[in-house]
């Protein structure tokens, strides 16, 4: 008969095991594991549905979600970076208290957003210190509290924006206070720093994926802060030759799901977008340029679908009236397609402009854009 040592090592080893071989699970296993809420696989994968925005246990007795609208994610940190909330019914982040905490500060943040929250105010609702708390708060979203607030104000932003409310009246709404204060400070710009974007990508792991989309081959790649690239061609090794020359002293990888589950989800709903004319998906994105170049992207994100601005319009409500031709320059430097929405910019007359993957593209996009309004 076993004594108790040897059951608590055995239950140990177990656990091991399934942890060292979790990333052999297949898509249908886990699937499986999902229909049958089986518990022995708590822990060891967790599961998001997009249509909620959730992520759970294997074992969660919520309603089984259709297979397609299924993302896989080995922990839970992967899910909630790639936009998920912890499900209230099965608590997958329960074991940990550091991360049930985080998980409270992060919902506080975005029930009061749109007010001044000093780190030491957020610290305060805890019981952790504020160096404490910025470690933990980035361990798990890999951004500080700050920086988790300015996406939640942006994110309102372009909710405001979509629900029909004025430019003016959405900043002020989301909190920012000032056009500045949305597309100007250094600080609010996801993409890396000056020194790190000359060094060409150096020290970082790049994954990539290819899909066949109804405009072409389209590569896209992630870092892990977000899409960084994503682009169209006629071959698969031309893509990556340009991914290369964006990112020369990077590593590049193909994605796979054990390594980046996050990236095929978006590849998938970015051709569904495409493809077949689903919501544009709002992923986080890695952007890379100058200052003004981030500045003119990130307006351009606030652009309605359906809708077109001129060079100068937009030079106009970034700050800088005289700058319609770096608005094009700008566009033009763009390297991440759709998902920052240069198409939507035309030239005074009305004219398509320029586009860097063929006007035919532009041209395709605006319509179906239309169309759907």
């Amino acid at each position: 008969m076993e004594d108790s040592k040897d059951i608590r090592f055995n239950k140990s080893y177990e656990s091991l095991s399934r942890d060292w071989n979790m990333q052999q699970l297949s898509d249908t296993e886990m699937q499986k594991a999902i229909e049958n809420r089986d518990k022995s696989y708590d822990g060891v994968f967790f599961y998001g549905v997009i249509t909620t925005g959730i992520f759970c246990q294997p074992s969660c007795s919520s309603k089984l979600a259709k297979l397609e609208n299924i993302r896989f994610f080995l922990k839970a940190e992967s899910a909630m970076m790639a936009g998920f909330r912890p499900c209230k019914r099965c608590h997958p982040v329960e074991g940990s208290t550091q991360m049930k905490t985080v998980i409270e500060v992060a919902r506080y943040i975005e029930a009061n957003a749109q007010n001044k929250l000093t780190l030491s105010h957020l610290a305060s609702i805890t019981a952790l210190s504020s160096t404490s708390l910025q470690k933990s708060f980035k361990r798990v979203f890999s951004i500080s509290p700050k920086a988790y607030q300015d996406a939640v104000r942006l994110r309102q932003f372009k909710r405001s924006l979509k629900q029909g409310d004025g430019i003016t009246e959405a900043i002020y709404a989301a909190g920012f206070g000032s056009i500045s204060r949305v597309y100007g400070e250094p600080s609010r710009n996801i993409g890396m720093a000056p020194k790190a974007y000359r060094a060409g990508g150096e020290g970082e792991l790049i994954h990539y994926a290819c899909r066949d989309t109804a405009m072409g081959l389209m590569m896209m790649a992630a870092t892990r802060k977000g899409v960084c690239f994503v682009q169209f061609g006629d071959a698969q090794n031309t893509l990556l030759a340009q991914l290369n020359t964006e990112f020369p002293n990077a590593q590049l990888t193909v994605s796979a799901s054990q390594d980046a589950p996050e990236l095929d989800s978006w590849v998938v709903a970015l051709d569904n977008h495409i493809s077949q004319g689903a919501p544009r998906p709002d992923l986080p994105l890695d952007m890379r340029g100058t200052a003004f170049q981030i500045k003119v992207w990130q307006f351009l994100l606030s652009i309605k679908e359906g809708n077109a601005l001129s060079y100068g319009e937009v030079a106009e409500q970034v700050d800088n009236v005289k700058a319609a031709r770096a608005v094009g320059t700008a566009c033009g430097k763009n390297k991440i397609a759709i998902l920052i929405p240069c198409h939507r910019v035309l030239r005074s007359d009305g004219g398509l402009g320029g586009y860097r993957w063929g006007l035919d593209r532009k041209r395709t996009l605006l319509d179906k854009e239309r169309n759907r309004r």
